[in-house]
């Protein structure tokens, strides 16, 4: 008979970012992370609120944290963190930086439970994320979007910007369909298809590869990519609505 002891798993690193948190009994947190080798990791730290807490101001959004973590049979523990990047100064002090990076911490998180996005890439693109939004000249909307292209690319739901998505008669098409993914041509546009401008799916081309784009498009643009988000999660991104409101 295996001893207790033997029978634990044993403690591991991984680079996280914290992405929801709720308090637990006195002076602990629940937190859930999303890690880069790991998925999603809901875990204890211990003792965070109160004032002399070896980590507790590291355990928060928008910073790139290297953890270690020990398993437990429903809530995994946080015995280290240590700052690998911080991105929260430029975030947290402009309300759209804010809401946006709230969007991508909560797209992340939704978007972790797909068996695609277990793997380093949802992680990455979630650094480089936030490191985009920190940075001067970056509309924090377009910033959003790209994000949300790369990442649901990631998941095996990119969409088709150019050809059509039904057909593949090559573009550009003045429709779009999420349902459908992506654009598509007259002959293939399903009921429900929007009108659109297809210099709007050549910028979402351009920020889904990294390119520079116009922001002139930026309210098309971002409505096309939350309608496409929204039809592939279960539920509401409410990070989202909280923009549209503002």
């Amino acid at each position: 008979m295996a001893s207790k002891t033997g029978s634990r798993k044993p403690s591991y690193r991984d680079r996280a970012f914290v992405v929801r948190t709720y308090d637990f009994a006195e002076a602990d947190r629940v937190v859930v992370l999303l890690t880069r080798a790991h998925g999603l990791v809901r875990a204890v730290a211990k003792g965070v609120r109160k004032s002399r807490s070896r980590f507790g101001s590291r355990i928060q959004p928008f910073v790139d944290l290297d953890v270690q973590l020990y398993p437990g049979r429903n809530l995994a523990t946080i015995t280290a963190a240590d700052t690998v990047a911080y991105y929260a100064g430029r975030i947290i002090e402009d309300f759209d930086r804010y809401t946006a990076g709230c969007a991508i911490l909560e797209t992340a998180e939704k978007l972790s439970y797909s068996d695609a996005n277990e793997g380093a890439e949802l992680f990455d693109a979630t650094a480089d994320a936030l490191h985009a939004l920190g940075q001067s000249g970056q509309h924090p909307t377009l910033v959003l979007d790209a994000f949300i292209l790369r990442a649901t690319e990631y998941a095996g739901w990119g969409l088709s910007l150019f050809d059509c998505a039904s057909c593949q008669a090559p573009g550009p098409h003045k429709a779009f369909n999420a349902a459908a993914g992506g654009a598509v041509c007259n002959n293939c546009r399903p009921p429900g298809s929007v009108s659109v401008d297809p210099e709007t799916l050549h910028v979402m081309w351009l920020i889904q590869h990294g390119h520079p784009a116009s922001t002139e498009m930026v309210d098309h643009v971002h409505r096309l990519t939350s309608a496409h988000l929204q039809w592939h999660v279960e539920s509401a991104v409410k990070s989202l609505r909280i923009m549209e409101q503002a």
